[in-house]
């Protein structure tokens, strides 16, 4: 009788121990579904920051037309450059001039004077020149802004807020998965530190703000549509006031 039971008690806890490692095994088994690639928290938006190089600081860019509020007919305005400084060279390194009109993508010029047809409405211009990589040149010279209007038209009211004009990267632009972003701007009638402003830059919900000139460079997109905005804030992260204070381009990234 004793036997019997010895012999059952062995069977019954040589059947324990086979649910227990049955039971730790699908419970491994589970852990191991739940880290599907798709559950996978995407990485985040990387943003670097990158101090350009001064070139051409002496350059100057002077606009002899239109002048400043000057009024324009409907249809063709002329626009005269003068530069200084800088090696332009007429429709040989491609498009050395460029121009923003009322906030838009900048439009590339390789001559200094030419005509546009522009509708009716009020203006503002902002050119500048570029280095070798097509970055915009900054400094106080390399770039000159103009109000003027066309037709029956009022001017933009009259203000000594700081803008910036963005010239990296322009609305509906592609880039490569593994191909980094610049973002490249000029600041107009102010200076951040010592007007106590900043830079934030956002892609989608993510952003970086710092208080430099140059530019930020942003890695590790993925794959699609997606809105970036340069706009100017103050040092509690409150956007500027302004018609131009804030810039959003939608970009496209190929996989």
């Amino acid at each position: 009788m004793k036997k019997i039971n010895c012999f059952v008690l062995l069977l019954f806890s040589g059947f324990l121990l086979f649910s227990c490692d049955t039971e730790t095994k699908k419970e491994e088994g589970d852990q191991t579904n739940e880290e599907t690639p798709e559950d996978k928290v995407q990485e985040n938006v990387k943003f670097r920051y990158e101090l350009q190089e001064v070139a051409y600081p002496d350059a100057m860019l002077e606009l002899y037309s239109p002048l400043e509020n000057e009024a324009f007919e409907k249809g063709s305005v002329p626009f005269e450059f003068n530069i200084k400084n800088y090696p332009f060279e007429h429709g040989v390194k491609g498009f050395q001039l460029q121009m923003i009109i009322n906030g838009n993508d900048p439009i590339g010029y390789n001559m200094p004077i030419f005509r546009k047809e522009l509708e009716t409405g009020s203006y503002k211009v902002l050119a500048y020149l570029v280095d070798e990589k097509g970055l915009a040149l900054k400094e106080y010279g390399n770039y000159v802004e103009r109000d003027f209007t066309v037709g029956d038209s009022k001017p933009f009211p009259e203000s000594e807020d700081p803008y910036i004009g963005v010239n990296l990267p322009q609305n509906g632009q592609e880039f490569d998965l593994d191909e980094e972003v610049i973002v490249d701007f000029i600041l107009v009638g102010g200076d951040l530190k010592e007007d106590q402003l900043q830079i934030r830059v956002r892609v989608d919900e993510q952003e970086y703000t710092f208080q430099e000139l140059g530019q930020v460079k942003i890695s590790n997109l993925p794959k699609g549509e997606h809105k970036v905005s340069v706009a100017l804030v103050d040092e509690e992260g409150n956007e500027v006031p302004g018609v131009f204070s804030k810039s959003i381009k939608q970009i496209m990234v190929n996989g």
